[in-house]
């Protein structure tokens, strides 16, 4: 199973997301957009893990905790891909989130798995393969409070990218 450690939102933030991207999408030539969906916040990716791993894995989800922390999103940016970008949502930093993200990564790490060691970048991805004239940009902040943070398993269903939550940890 190919599995990631995420917050899914609610569905006011999720709108407004869409929106975002629908704006994005307007404004754009090509582009390869995200599923409503599969509009998330990878906190760790942790690639194809069998059963065994999986259950390390939600062992160390449910030991992890965290307050709730309000997820705030202020910007539009992107990954410069040659020609090609991956647009996101920027998340504004913060001190809960990151502690979050670095105490699952230390746990994941402590049981064997190697999750991605580039510095956390919060964002939520729109789109992939983007050719458009838009710049990054702030945004009017939007968000939630978050309570909860899922074990995602992904695959592709009849040719379709689909994300499934198989765990959550709720506080």
């Amino acid at each position: 199973m190919r599995l990631f450690i995420a917050v899914n939102f609610n569905d006011n933030t999720k709108n407004k997301l869409l929106t975002l991207r629908d704006e994005l999408r307007s404004n754009s030539t090509r582009g390869n957009f995200t599923l409503p969906e599969n509009i998330h916040l990878t906190l760790v990716f942790l690639g194809e893990c069998d059963v065994k791993q999986t259950e390390s894995i939600k062992s160390v989800i449910n030991m992890t905790s965290f307050k709730p922390f309000d997820l705030i999103i202020e910007r539009l940016g992107r990954f410069k891909r040659g020609s090609d970008d991956i647009w996101w949502a920027g998340v504004k930093e913060d001190t809960i989130l990151l502690d979050l993200q670095q105490s699952l990564t230390t746990e994941l790490c402590a049981k064997g798995f190697q999750p991605d060691n580039r510095k956390y970048n919060p964002h939520i991805t729109l789109g992939r393969e983007i050719v458009t004239e838009v710049s990054p940009k702030k945004v009017e902040p939007f968000g939630e409070t978050v309570t909860k943070i899922e074990l995602m398993k992904s695959e592709r269903v009849n040719g379709k990218l689909t994300y499934t939550a198989i765990f959550v940890k709720n506080i």
